[in-house]
């Protein structure tokens, strides 16, 4: 079967954009034959900096003949149902349309239509302009004398060849015909822009890319990387030096050269005196170059791995030199930031009120720092106040949440006083990726406390599902009150996460509480935290926006009654400090249901994707847990308990208990309040009844007290009694007080094993 190869050559692609770019092309491309009436047996895209390339296998040669027949009104049905039926089946008149009688319903027209197939080369051939010409790139230019025109083509940079061939194997393909902008595709396409710039006319894929390596080009991305890579480490290696490696660098490295060539580039030894994060990413970042070690060593050393798109004749002698000259002075740039951070700010003076109001200490640089951002009244968010106010919530939530993750809770609100403070610093106003990194760092060198400096690094983790948490409990006090204040904010001004949409990474940081708390293990009451959250920012707040939305009875259907019992501790802080009585308020946490909502979501997420039943999560998380660690615990034991014999007939025996019970109740059959034994009339209903009574008693005293195997083992005792009810036993009997009692011990089996879990949601 024939093939299809088609490569779009350009100026430089921005590195970011290639793969993305190669893949939606290749879907542009394979629907568009799909919806010609093609089949095709593989698709698979190519990238590099200077083209996009498609190698399709197995088209078919032409699209099949259509015979399509389709049914119309009546021969007498009114002049416009009947042109209705001809316009849509592409008939000019009724004489073009078949007569066709039915028994029942009299003569009624019918439209044959038939398409006879069509050449690949033309399908191919009208689909691709529009291909090309409606590519969605993120950034597009015009270029030319064309550009003044309106509706020129654009791209991502000038479009300089197209190159389209169709055939099979055995024969000789053809160059597809087409034009976009007086852009003519052909068989013709160059290689190296600077080794090998002439014409190279291709046949098929396999000599196209034979053709492209022997004119300098690697077409294969991930081949580009894997050079690079081994390249790297072995002129390290020959040098006495370990690369470090960056995967997204490497990445992106990748996509800036069509021929990797490896050099290695030097700068002045008294350049290691800065940090290795800000020297890393200078040279990254200015750059795109690796740094390097000394084998066996962590420190870094004043060589560099950088990437050349060219062989040049002198080895890459000059090359290395120039981009060794541009290193210098952007470390040079480094160096006066490192610097000029470690000096005193002008007009001390005028930073005194915010000192005074965090207790910082302004004989120290990173103090000075953090008065400086409070002074500043940076804003954080317009509705949600300055920066220092927020450093102020989240420092008094971290000297609360200290005792429950074991943390001195001066420690920990010293860390979080300090955790924004380098922001306003010159390293991380260049290098944002640095902020948290260089707190640490200036932390360290003004001498505060070990746990105090890692938190000002660590708070901001977890920052993806793979970095990891942190661990030392300052940290974890810091980072939960960081993201805690994040959230709570956010949902009182109504700014949540609304489909793809989340500006404010508020999914991110919800999996980031998640996160902490599981792996640490921490027993945090969320609805607690979050009203203390309120608490705090109303405490700044002029306006009366979230009060109101905080003490706002809700419309809807959610039952907030649980959630507001739950949390009548927490909530008279917040009482007296508005002036109303804590039972005004009963109904209220409609911002906080809402927001546990969402963290019931996200925890779904995480567990699923940790191998948890989504079922056993459904089972066991109700609308007021706000315990996430216990909730995890619950799942455990549930799914470890139903992977026993007891497990899935006590499950079994439930739900047969509950499809009965829902029966009755949706036809209103009586069902007495409570179980009466003076009703039973054989020993399988006393002895489930006296099971239950057990069961209940000793699976409610394992529950209170956390131990939720124990309460599954006591379930467990439930199994044979509920068998041997079942099997000896009729429910729905005609006499109707004893079918109500039996039906109440029903109700009994569906309460018991409700304490564990609500098993009608667990699938078996």
């Amino acid at each position: 079967m024939p093939d299809l190869l088609l490569e779009l050559r350009s100026e430089e692609i921005p590195a970011r954009m290639q793969c993305r770019a190669a893949g939606d092309l290749k879907k542009l491309v394979t629907d568009a034959l799909v919806e010609g009436g093609l089949t095709y047996e593989a698709a698979r895209e190519y990238w590099t900096p200077r083209r996009l390339a498609l190698d399709i296998r197995g088209v078919t040669a032409r699209s099949k003949d259509i015979r399509e027949e389709r049914k119309g009104p009546r021969t007498d049905a009114p002049d416009k149902a009947v042109e209705g039926f001809l316009r849509g089946a592409g008939l000019a008149s009724a004489d073009e349309a078949e007569i066709r009688s039915d028994p029942k319903k009299g003569d009624f027209y019918v439209a044959v239509i038939e398409k006879p197939g069509r050449a690949a080369e033309e399908i191919i051939a009208e689909a691709m302009p529009a291909i090309i010409r409606n590519f969605a790139w993120p950034k597009s230019m015009r270029w030319g004398a064309a550009s003044a025109k309106p509706g020129s083509l654009r791209w991502v940079r000038p479009l300089q060849s197209i190159l389209c061939t169709f055939g099979p194997e055995t024969e000789e393909p053809v160059a597809v015909d087409f034009e976009v902008d007086g852009v003519k595709s052909g068989n013709q396409t160059v290689g190296h822009r600077y080794h090998a710039p002439d014409a190279i006319t291709v046949r098929r894929f396999d000599d196209y890319a034979a053709s492209l390596e022997r004119a300098k080009v690697v077409l294969d991305a991930e081949r580009r990387k894997e050079t690079i890579l081994t390249d790297a480490r072995n002129l390290a290696f020959a040098n006495g030096l370990e690369l470090i490696e960056d995967e997204g660098l490497l990445e992106e490295v990748a996509g800036l050269v069509e021929w990797p060539v490896v050099l290695l580039g030097e700068f002045e030894d008294e350049f290691l005196d800065i940090p290795a994060e800000v020297i890393r990413l200078t040279i990254k970042a200015n750059q795109k170059c690796f740094v390097c070690r000394k084998t066996g060593e962590n420190e870094l050393t004043n060589r560099f791995i950088l990437v050349s798109n060219i062989e040049a004749n002198d080895g890459g002698a000059e090359v290395a030199r120039g981009n060794g000259k541009v290193v210098r002075a952007r470390l040079a740039d480094a160096v006066h930031f490192w610097q000029t951070d470690q000096v005193d700010l002008p007009d001390l003076d005028g930073l005194k009120p915010s000192a005074e109001k965090f207790d910082l200490d302004l004989s120290k640089p990173l103090d000075q720092r953090m008065a400086k951002l409070d002074h500043l009244g940076v804003t954080f968010h317009a509705k949600l106040g300055t920066q220092g106010e927020r450093v102020q919530r989240i420092a008094q939530l971290a000297e609360e949440l200290a005792p429950v993750v074991g943390a001195d809770a001066e420690l920990a609100r010293r860390a979080a006083v300090l955790a924004k403070a380098d922001l306003t610093t010159e390293v991380v106003g260049e290098f944002p990726e640095l902020q948290g990194a260089m707190g640490r760092k200036y932390a360290e060198l003004q001498r505060e406390s070990a746990s105090v400096a890692a938190a000002l690094e660590e708070h901001y983790r977890p920052q993806g599902p793979s970095d990891a948490v942190p661990a030392e409990p300052v940290s974890v006090a810091v980072a939960l009150a960081d993201k805690l204040d994040t959230l709570v904010g956010f949902w009182a001004i109504d700014e949540k996460p609304t489909g793809s949409k989340d500006p404010y990474a508020l999914r991110r940081a919800a999996l980031g509480v998640i996160r902490i708390v599981i792996e640490n293990e921490v027993r945090l009451s969320l609805l607690g935290s979050i009203a203390t959250v309120f608490v705090h920012i109303e405490g700044q707040s002029d306006s009366r926006t979230l009060r109101e939305r905080w003490i706002a009875l809700p419309e809807g259907a959610i039952d907030f009654r649980l959630i507001a019992k739950k949390m009548a501790n927490e909530l008279r802080p917040l009482a007296i400090m508005l002036g109303v009585d804590v039972g005004e308020l009963e109904g209220a946490p409609e911002v906080a249901a809402d927001l546990l909502s969402f963290f019931h979501d996200r925890l779904k997420v995480y567990l699923r994707d940790s191998g948890a039943r989504h079922d056993l999560i459904d089972a066991v998380i109700t609308p007021e847990s706000d315990d996430l660690l216990l909730i995890v615990r619950r799942v455990d034991a549930l799914g470890t308990f139903l992977a026993t014999d007891d497990g899935t007939n006590l499950l079994a025996g439930t739900k047969r208990a509950a499809n009965i019970l829902s029966a009755e109740e949706k036809k209103g059959t009586k069902i007495a309040s409570e179980v009466d034994p003076a009703l039973f009339d054989s020993d399988e209903e006393r002895a489930l009844f006296d099971s239950l009574e057990e069961a209940e008693k000793f699976a409610a005293d394992a529950i209170a007290a956390e131990d939720y195997e124990k309460a599954m083992s006591f379930m467990a005792q439930l199994r044979q009694p509920i068998d041997a009810f079942f099997d000896h036993v009729m429910v729905n009997v005609e006499e109707e007080t004893v079918r109500a009692n039996r039906l109440a011990l029903l109700s009994r089996i569906r309460a018991a094993t409700g304490q564990v879990a609500d098993f009608s949601k667990i699938a078996g």
